[in-house]
């Protein structure tokens, strides 16, 4: 997969260089560029921002540099065009799926008080956001996404498990996940994942994540009631 971003921090991207997706960069299943946009500006003094027409508080990045840039690096529109923005779609799990199949995204990141709206008229197919919070800009939810859907792309983890069975895979947070010593601070691991009856411990970790996401997701909790009812009605919770 292929990843552009369109940023005037370009050097804040390096933190991707390490940890898996370092890894998954070196074996070339993603390929991450993080470009100036300032590159690109015709300003004499590379100014990419002016105040905003009808006034207000804080200054709007100009059309000229952005849409160049963008231009530049994507001339057929081949990439899925994306502005990361907080009036934009919530970024979730169905969407990250999605993107992952994609071959080429390109993300544009904004500053200041946001970007020119005729570039995201012009040139961009998809407002994107992380949450109902605003941020100084556009990067670190860029590095967000890049994060969540570079994931899935292939041979980026080591098992594909790792993928299907955690948080939000089936729209249940994932169950609680245990490891040596078998008694810490008098705190046992449950016996069920000592046992070695892989039904009774699949079982388990389904009850778990069902009883999680009701406590601390119960939005998640009723979207998914209805599957679950459907199938299997008469299902009776583990004491």
């Amino acid at each position: 997969m292929k990843i552009q971003v369109a940023t005037i921090f370009p050097e804040m991207f390096a933190g991707l260089d390490i940890g898996i997706l370092g890894k998954a960069k070196q074996k070339g299943l993603i390929d991450i560029e993080a470009v100036n946009i300032r590159d690109y500006t015709l300003d004499k003094h590379h100014k990419t921002d002016d105040t905003p027409f009808g006034g207000g508080a804080g200054m709007v990045m100009t059309p000229q540099p952005l849409h160049d840039t963008i231009n530049a690096l994507d001339p057929e529109h081949n990439a899925k065009r994306i502005y990361m923005s907080p009036r934009g779609k919530t970024l979730d799990q169905s969407m990250v799926e999605s993107l992952a199949k994609e071959n080429h995204l390109l993300l544009v990141c904004g500053s200041y008080e946001g970007i020119d709206e005729r570039v995201i008229e012009l040139d961009i197919d998809e407002e994107v956001s992380i949450g109902d919070y605003v941020l100084t800009g556009g990067e670190l939810p860029a590095m967000v996404l890049i994060n969540a859907v570079s994931r899935y792309v292939e041979g980026v983890l080591g098992s594909s498990e790792s993928t299907s069975e955690e948080s939000f895979s089936r729209g249940l947070l994932e169950y609680p996940q245990y490891t040596r010593p078998q008694i810490f601070m008098g705190l046992e691991v449950p016996k069920v994942l000592l046992s070695g009856n892989h039904k009774d411990i699949k079982e388990w970790r389904f009850e778990q994540q069902l009883k999680i996401t009701k406590e601390r997701r119960p939005d998640l909790y009723e979207k998914i009631l209805p599957s679950l009812e459907n199938k299997d009605k008469k299902r009776k919770p583990r004491k």
